[in-house]
């Protein structure tokens, strides 16, 4: 009897382990196919790359590639201005973005949200509308020369295009909003009264600053400088559109050599050099600051680092030297962050920057006049007309919407899936798994589109909606998963606990728990998703073949050729499609909350 009962015991223990192991594998079951979609569509086109650009042109395995590039003074001379136009736009974003970032994060809730939408614009709006703008303001015959001659501030100009300085305005409008979102999360996580200490100790509130804020804002601006150096090194609209043969970037030498060149093992070589670039730097950002800050968290490594005491001392003596400069407030409670104070007046001046170029193609839309002149003719709506009528422009944004919310469905069903499961993990599962979650945003776009045309040929998905759909989930994970992982932050997983206890299966805590109060950030991540498939010409260059194009595909073929009033309607209406998002995304935040 006494060993049937210890028989019986043993059975119910095991059972109870092979239960216990069986659930906790069924709670990363939802990452399987997230997982497997990014190894068959991002991992292995990558890896081709790197095959790709080791055949030489006799198709022996080599270094004749490299050789080729490390030979000719004109790719070293390419690749050198492409890290520098990166370093430069990433070091210009982040020190007008920094000041910008500080003051949204000390302001109330409510009104940051509407300070945001003012950034959110120029961030979601499209990169050719963007660049089309500054070619309006910025040419001969554009609106800023026109101004100078009329005050007679300048006798002749010539323009401020093609030029070096007109690819860094143009980047930096385009990376700005991205450096103020990125830094913005870690700021508003500072806990301000350990700036209140600090002054009630007697420090200074520019010591204050520079010895407390400062080094705990740190991770988010090495996650801006990150974004913003990897993404422009990807960069082709801008230095092709506002630069000279000067200014050309690795992007574009890769673009002209499968385009123009059909040397897909050359261009195989060019992105594996971006590649191996951008993997280093994001080793080294990992090792330095961490990738949970990606998501807005802090990690202990950032907090106390090795490196942590040279920088505080330099920050101390930053701090001293700059002390006399800063305006001191008579209590903490009474915030800076005021349209009427300096840094108030500043945010201002840098959200007019921002909008008002997006902003200024809309009166070209209703010119009376058959080319683009400066003050136009108004008012005709005659150019939307002629936009809507044309069946090539027709088809080409029909095909933008149907891919667009393929996309969105496609990239939330499995950024949602990974990210449920990743915040069940243990934190030293996680970390490998958010790394490879958010990898297709680390890489640069180019790389990316070149390994998905070697894979999409041999799979005839080139020129289909299946493969653009493909291609721009790849590039949409990240930002669902960067989205939703910061909801997951704040979400009180007690509640998910109580369900499970009382019965509930996964399927039901998921629909009538889990979702219904991660609504904001369900809704965010389904538009980002949507604006990334609607805004990406990368993928669009390599993968949409044929005639009908997508929308940013047909107006980066217009533009190259002429500017004219047609391309401003189409601006236009992408303006106040972004508007549009971004009204209804904020609406459901309100609404969530």
């Amino acid at each position: 009897m006494t060993i049937a009962l210890h028989v019986q015991r043993e059975n119910a223990t095991a059972r109870r382990g092979r239960s216990i192991v069986l659930a906790r594998c069924l709670r990363f079951l939802p990452i399987v196919p997230t997982l497997l979609f990014l190894l068959v569509f991002f991992i292995v086109p990558v890896g081709e790359i790197l095959q790709g650009g080791l055949v030489g042109a006799d198709g022996q395995i080599g270094f004749a590639q490299f050789e080729r590039i490390a030979r000719t003074p004109v790719y070293a001379k390419v690749l050198w201005i492409t890290f520098a136009i990166s370093f430069l736009t990433a070091a210009l974003s982040i020190l007008l973005g920094y000041p910008v970032a500080y003051m949204l994060s000390r302001l109330p809730e409510r009104v940051r949200e509407r300070w945001l939408l003012w950034v959110m614009l120029p961030f979601w709006t499209s990169y050719l509308v963007k660049t089309y703008a500054w070619m309006l303001l910025l040419s001969k015959t554009g609106v800023l020369s026109i101004i100078a001659l009329s005050l007679g501030l300048v006798h002749e100009t010539s323009g401020t295009i093609p030029s070096l300085t007109g690819v860094l305005i143009g980047m930096v409008h385009s990376m700005l909003p991205l450096a103020v979102m990125t830094m913005l999360p870690v700021m508003r996580g500072i806990d301000e009264r350990l700036a209140q200490a600090a002054e009630t100790l007697g420090a200074q509130r520019s010591m204050s600053f520079f010895t407390v804020f400062l080094p705990l804002s740190s991770p988010g601006v090495a996650a801006a400088g990150l974004l913003v150096f990897i993404s422009s090194l990807g960069f082709f609209i801008v230095p092709a559109l506002l630069g000279s043969p000067k200014e050309t970037m690795i992007a574009q030498l890769v673009i002209s050599s499968v385009l123009e060149l059909f040397d897909m093992r050359f261009a195989g070589a060019l992105s594996t050099v971006l590649l191996i670039c951008s993997i280093v730097i994001f080793f080294v950002y990992d090792r330095m600051v961490g990738l949970t800050s990606l998501t807005g968290e802090v990690t202990e490594r950032s907090r106390g680092s090795r490196a942590q005491g040279v920088r505080l001392a330099l920050l101390i003596t930053a701090g001293r030297v700059f002390a006399p400069f800063v305006m001191r407030r008579k209590a903490h409670a009474d915030t800076t962050a005021r349209a009427a104070s300096p840094l108030g007046l500043y945010t201002c001046i840098i959200m007019i920057v921002l909008v008002a170029p997006v902003l200024s193609v809309i009166p070209y839309a209703f010119t009376t006049s058959d080319y683009i002149a400066f003050p136009p003719k108004l008012f005709s709506t005659r150019w939307f007309g002629t936009f809507m009528d044309s069946p090539v422009w027709r088809s080409a944004i029909i095909r933008s919407f149907e891919v667009g919310l393929g996309t969105a469905l496609l990239s939330l069903l499995l950024g949602f899936g990974a990210t449920l499961a990743m915040t069940r993990m243990p934190r030293r599962a996680s970390k490998p798994v958010f790394a490879l979650l958010v990898a297709p945003l680390i890489v640069p776009r180019i790389v990316v589109a070149v390994g998905l045309l070697y894979l999409f040929g041999r799979l005839g998905l080139t020129g289909t909606n299946l493969g653009l759909v493909i291609g721009h989930t790849v590039l949409a994970i990240p930002y669902v998963v960067v989205t939703l992982a910061a909801g997951f932050q704040r979400f009180d997983w007690r509640l998910d606990d109580a369900a499970r206890v009382m019965g509930a299966s996964p399927l039901r805590r998921i629909t009538s728990i889990v979702l219904p109060l991660l609504t904001a950030s369900v809704s965010a991540a389904f538009l980002f998703a949507f604006l990334v498939s609607f805004d990406d010409l990368t993928i669009a260059i390599f993968v949409s073949g044929g005639i009908n194009s997508t929308l940013p595909k047909q107006m980066w073929d217009d533009i190259q050729l002429a500017i004219t009033p047609t391309l401003a309607a189409v601006s236009t209406t992408l303006v106040i499609l972004i508007a549009l998002v971004v009204a209804v995304s904020s609406w459901l935040k309100r609404r969530a909350r």
